[in-house]
């Protein structure tokens, strides 16, 4: 993996009628894809939202390519110094180039790879978010971040899986599970689905009905 340009790259969606106050939906795709790849689900998401697509900052020189978020030792293993580096520069993105919408709702919704840079910038600053699609993967609690019980009380989170995924180490799973149901404090919603590293069509339905009750 290599570092990228340090113009971040983004594609938007937004609604005919929206303003500042517009809530924005934030999409960090898995490693290996881009931003054109959770994109796709706004066609089938509310329609009064706004919606980003970020593409990762390091280039993903294996498996095809593509790009992803942090340096790591493998799947849902973080570097932390990496990760932290990455929550800057986002943090520092949504201060910037979205000024337009600062003041809006701002809601994560992150996959696999994408999941874990979600989570971090939710245990980074709760405070910052409205809320959190979390799918397919895990929770960077080794990464020095604040994970204390209670750090994310009340902010809505909607954690999904597959049933028979077996890309993110079951184990790596499991403690983000467990972080998220019993010590979060969010105001969760967990689904499990029958399919693999992957995001179904009743998965996509599950979350535009969760996004259409908190916007």
């Amino acid at each position: 993996m290599s570092q990228e340009s340090p113009s971040p790259v983004a594609i938007w969606r937004r609604p005919a009628k929206w303003s500042a106050h517009t809530p924005l939906v934030l999409f960090l795709h898995g490693r290996g894809a881009d931003e054109h790849d959770l994109f796709s689900l706004t066609h089938r998401l509310p329609p009064n939202l706004c919606y980003v697509s970020l593409r990762g900052f390091l280039s993903y020189s294996y498996a095809g390519g593509g790009y992803t978020w942090f340096e790591s030792r493998g799947a849902g293993q973080p570097i932390a110094k990496s990760l932290r580096a990455t929550v800057r520069a986002v943090r520092n993105w949504l201060d910037g180039s979205v000024a337009a919408e600062r003041r809006a709702p701002v809601y994560l919704c992150g996959f696999s790879a994408g999941m874990m840079l979600a989570g971090a910038l939710l245990l980074d600053e709760p405070s910052r978010f409205a809320g959190a699609i979390l799918l397919s993967g895990a929770l960077p609690l080794d990464s020095g971040l604040n994970a204390e019980s209670g750090r994310l009380g009340g902010i809505p989170i909607f954690y999904a899986r597959g049933s028979l995924d077996d890309v993110i180490p079951l184990a790596l799973v499991a403690q983000g599970e467990a972080y998220l149901t019993q010590r979060s404090g969010a105001d969760l919603t967990f689904r499990e689905y029958a399919h693999g590293h992957q995001i179904s069509n009743r998965e996509v339905d599950d979350i535009g009905t969760w996004l259409n009750e908190r916007t």
